[in-house]
């Protein structure tokens, strides 16, 4: 079996390194609410199933959220690809933008 050319991104936990950790695991699984969020919100957009506040509110909201998963991730040292969990044979967590 030959060596895969890009390491695996895989959550390892050390010791000295236990709270950056868990904020990666942490946002990570926000990261994939983030995204599942907003595609559901683009097909009720394209759907018209909302009233122009409401995809305000939904849009002015996902922009907070993005804001805030940027200075977190900022604060922990951390990079949007450093979210993406690989699953193995399943590929990676997130889907690349």
């Amino acid at each position: 079996m030959s060596e895969p050319s890009e390491p695996r991104k895989r959550l390892e936990l050390e010791p000295d390194t236990v709270e950056r950790d868990l904020i990666k695991l942490v946002l990570t699984v926000v990261e994939l609410l983030r995204q599942l969020m907003e595609r559901q919100a683009l097909r009720r957009f394209d759907e018209g199933d909302l009233s122009e506040e409401q995809e305000e509110r939904i849009g002015l909201t996902l922009m907070l959220l993005d804001d805030r998963m940027t200075e977190l991730r900022d604060r922990y040292g951390l990079r949007p690809e450093d979210l993406n969990l690989d699953l193995g044979p399943l590929g990676p967590l997130l889907p690349r933008e």
